[in-house]
């Protein structure tokens, strides 16, 4: 018996050290995204990735500039390090103490469950200029497609959960570049490759392929779809669908006069976004419309130190839809151009939710909307790491902007359709 009792007591005292010393396994890993992290746009690929790998991952609203959270993984851990993704591993105590902080705080956890469909809409001819989300998507190592107008007008747009649209001219005019680029061989080329799709389509002119695609796009959102634009696609898309019922290219577009009516006969109804506009009909000048507040805003941002804007603050758990898409390290933005520098709020919809804007000026920077059951939301502005971005400049290397506030409202859209939808809590 004694015997037993000492053996029985060995075998405790061993136990005991054995728990003693091995150290207590971190159960899950956070991604901070406030200024401890080594590379913003990186740590969202991980997430990205952990969705592709079929788990679950908690954006922490507003904790900690919108952190992430999943299950510990060795291959994800790997990845970090390879990428240069800062990451902490914590215990499930940890975890509870950070969700007491949520519960009381202006915060919010939603959990993103699915891997989104990416698309980018874009031409197939290569360009002399580069675009901001798709620098965003490779660089954050995030899968898309790149579709076009072919593919959308034959129902390639079923596929996928959010779209991205490239700057992209939808009123036909080749982005108002005639006057300075013409005789350029890239303008010649971008010509020809749309008039023959327009034909191969069954148009008999580029502009009304551009609203079919438009009234497409509209249509995608309607069903449910998540769409994201920038610089000249904001602005011009609505241009094509309010202009559904007249012509609105000048004859160095499409070969034919201006439709003397063609004010009268803008149907705003039919736009996204904006209201009231009044399109520009001059071949020669270098705007679509007076919903681009540029060139005014040159008397207030005569240069690129005085040029930003604010990030609103929103209830984390009554409005996390916004919410998700201001997360950032800093509140503020720096500004910069494109051939939409930034919208004219007298012109916004009433229902459109405003996220940025420069204080006391008639423009706003970021916009979101709800139409049918799905969402748009523009940023306006070319490359948000390159202020004044021309033909012909470089592709910005995202690697010298690994923390670039601007790129990651970018970042913060494409995660946007994988979160779960849940009800307003009451």
């Amino acid at each position: 018996m004694n015997m037993m009792k000492t053996v029985i007591k060995i075998i405790a005292v061993s136990v005991i050290l054995t728990a003693l010393a091995v150290p207590v396994a971190a159960q899950v890993t956070l991604i901070p995204m406030d200024e401890s992290q080594a590379d913003h746009l990186r740590a969202y690929g991980i997430a990205f990735k952990a969705l592709q790998m079929g788990m679950t991952v908690e954006w922490l609203l507003n904790y900690r500039a919108g952190s992430f959270v999943f299950d510990s993984n060795d291959e994800l851990s790997a990845l970090c390090l390879l990428r240069g993704v800062y990451t902490e591993e914590i215990n499930s105590s940890q975890l509870a103490d950070i969700y007491r902080v949520i519960d009381v705080e202006n915060m919010e956890r939603v959990m993103l469950e699915k891997e989104p469909a990416i698309a980018v809409y874009s031409p197939t001819n290569v360009e002399p200029w580069d675009d901001a989300v798709t620098l965003a998507l490779t660089y954050a190592d995030i899968k898309y497609d790149l579709i076009w107008d072919e593919e959308v007008l034959t129902g390639a747009l079923d596929d996928y959960d959010w779209i991205h649209l490239h700057h992209e001219d939808f009123t036909g005019q080749y982005g108002k570049f005639y006057a300075s680029f013409h005789n350029e061989l890239w303008y010649r080329q971008e010509v020809d490759i749309n008039e023959t799709l327009a034909r191969k389509m069954g148009f008999h002119k580029v502009s009304e392929m551009k609203k079919e695609v438009a009234r497409t796009l509209r249509d995608y959102i309607r069903r449910g779809g998540f769409l994201f634009a920038m610089c000249s696609a904001c602005e011009t898309i609505d241009i094509a669908l309010a202009a559904e019922n007249s012509d609105i290219c000048p004859p160095q577009f499409d070969g034919d006069p201006v439709d003397p009516d063609a004010l009268q006969k803008l149907d705003y109804s039919k736009c996204l976004a904006f209201e009231n506009f009044t399109p520009s009909f001059d071949p020669l000048l270098y705007r679509h419309s007076d919903i681009d507040t540029y060139p005014d805003r040159l008397v207030r941002f005569p240069d690129q130190p005085v040029d930003f804007f604010y990030l609103f603050e929103f209830s984390a758990k009554l409005d996390p839809v916004p919410t998700m898409l201001v997360q950032d390290h800093v509140g503020m933005i720096s500004g910069f151009m494109g051939q939409n520098t930034a919208f004219r709020k007298s012109l916004l919809k009433k229902y459109v939710t405003i996220l940025g804007m420069p204080e006391g000026y008639d423009e706003v920077r970021y916009i979101h909307g709800n139409f049918g059951r799905g969402t748009f939301t523009f940023l306006s502005g070319h490359d948000p790491e390159d202020y004044r971005h021309m033909v012909n400049d470089p592709p910005t290397d995202l690697s010298l902007h690994k923390n670039s506030p601007g790129y990651r409202l970018i970042l913060n859209n494409v995660l946007f359709p994988a979160a779960k939808k849940k009800e307003r809590k009451t």
